[in-house]
């Protein structure tokens, strides 16, 4: 029985237990809803949490100790041999045995103990889903007994029942806390060990980016050059250009959607504004590739111009057009929060509807913009497809839009991609790159932070 049968077993026990909590009370109050300390929905949902929350409980924590306790026990039983090898080894016949457990061919031909061992842990996965279905639907009927057995006409259901979700709630949101901290912790202890390898200027102000290393120390080209001024040049080179295509679009179609624009016009273009936040970033990227990059590159050379097949104008334009409904929707909606009393003392003041528009509304609403122009450049700085195949991989020191650049987020993707060993400066140049990225987006969100409290106070 796979986990989900399991979950959707305990979901359903916990749909009876429901519907007998909600019958128990109203049997105990003779059918009078009213001579119930809650309401008769909230003693069902007392039930239902009873028997769903330790049932998925069990669920999750089974989940996190059983690879490693069957681990554990298939090692164990290994002969001495296995035992004493390396980690790194000990780890390679542990995969193999899984491998040949769930039928997937090896490298090499396995040997009997290898077998043995994939039968044992098959047996191990076995008992481990009998004893978790055994474990987790007990733990969830207990629950439900308990919960029906404490259904009463003065029992407060519905505190009981606040009181889960409120524990829920709080425990949703350190999971949201510690996930972000182990996000944070694991890229500043790989970007030390990488700095272990690279100097830290050297990173930071360092004007060529080959980060290609050799296996052997006598191979050519054994020592990458790691100065990763030409990413932070190329990135926020084809974050302005896309910018200053997405922020004049975005806000003035949101203000002409907002106050110029009548229902049946606002009906039709905002959803077809919409549309171009649906479309995947790979569309958008064939769509500069095979498209806006010709046409650049033919125009400009129409010009004497020298332009690059692949460009940062090209991949600036396109991720532009990506980002408009960001800054638009957003904008247009802070914009129709603006109270109309604002509008109507304006008018009132004689004032007409552009300097309504540009004096008060816009002011008024510069908090909500400035948050979506914001996202749009977080949008804009983490995109990857669009600059892949459009603006190339070459590290380029430049700030002609007609060149071919990179960004940070394409060479993380491109350091990564396919068998990496963990060891090597340029898998651990990735984390640094992700790092400083981390720490340019903070900033600019404590900066967009400062400048929404600043006006606030001023229009609230």
């Amino acid at each position: 029985m796979s986990h989900l049968l399991i979950i959707l077993a305990i979901l359903s026990l916990a749909a009876i237990g429901f519907r007998m909590g909600r019958g128990r009370a109203l049997a105990l109050a003779g059918g009078d809803a009213r001579a119930l300390h809650s309401l008769p929905n909230h003693y069902g949902g007392y039930v239902l949490l009873n028997c769903a929350l330790p049932g998925l409980a069990v669920i999750a924590i089974w989940l996190a100790v059983e690879p490693h306790a069957i681990r554990w026990l298939v090692l164990s039983a290994l002969p001495g041999d296995f035992r004493v090898l390396p980690t790194e080894r000990l780890g390679l016949a542990y995969d193999d045995l899984r491998n040949l457990a769930h039928g997937v061919a090896v490298n090499h031909a396995a040997d009997a103990v290898l077998s043995a061992a994939a039968s044992h842990y098959l047996a191990l996965r076995r008992i481990a889903v009998v004893g978790l279905v055994i474990v987790s639907l007990a733990v969830a009927g207990t629950g439900l007994w308990r919960g029906w057995r404490r259904v009463a006409p003065n029992f407060a259901a519905r505190r009981a029942v606040e009181r889960y979700i409120r524990v829920a709630l709080i425990a949703a949101s350190t999971v949201a806390v510690f996930t972000t901290i182990g996000i944070v912790l694991s890229l500043v202890f790989e970007t030390l060990r990488f700095f272990g390898k690279v100097t830290l200027w050297d990173f930071l102000f360092g004007l060529e980016w080959s980060p290609q290393t050799a296996l052997r120390a006598d191979q050519v080209g054994s020592s990458g050059s790691f100065g990763a001024v030409p990413i932070f040049a190329g990135t926020l080179l084809i974050s302005a250009i896309a910018m200053a295509v997405a922020v004049p679009a975005g806000l003035f179609s949101a203000i002409y959607l907002s106050e110029y624009a009548s229902r049946r016009v606002r009906d039709v273009i905002k959803p077809v504004l919409e549309i171009l936040a649906g479309i995947p970033t790979v569309v958008y990227g064939f769509f500069a590739a095979l498209t806006v990059a010709p046409l650049i590159r033919d125009t400009g050379g129409s010009f004497g111009l020298d332009v690059s097949s692949e460009s940062a104008l090209a991949a600036g334009l396109v991720m532009g057009i990506m980002i408009i409904p960001f800054i638009s929707s957003l904008s247009d909606d802070v914009i129709t929060a603006v109270p109309q009393s604002l509008r109507e003392a304006s008018y009132g003041l004689g004032a007409t509807q552009s300097e309504t528009i540009r004096q008060v509304v816009l002011p008024a609403a510069l908090p909500g913009i400035i948050s979506s122009i914001l996202l749009a450049v977080s949008r804009a700085i983490g995109e990857t497809m669009i600059v892949v195949m459009a603006a190339g991989l070459a590290a380029n020191l430049t700030a002609n839009p007609f060149q071919a650049v990179t960004t940070v987020t394409v060479q993380i993707a491109t350091l990564l991609v396919g068998d990496q060993e963990f060891d090597s400066a340029k898998t651990l140049a990735a984390f640094a790159l992700g790092l400083v990225l981390f720490v340019m987006t903070l900033g600019l969100n404590l900066m967009a932070l400062v400048t929404v409290r600043k006006y606030r106070e001023k229009y609230d």
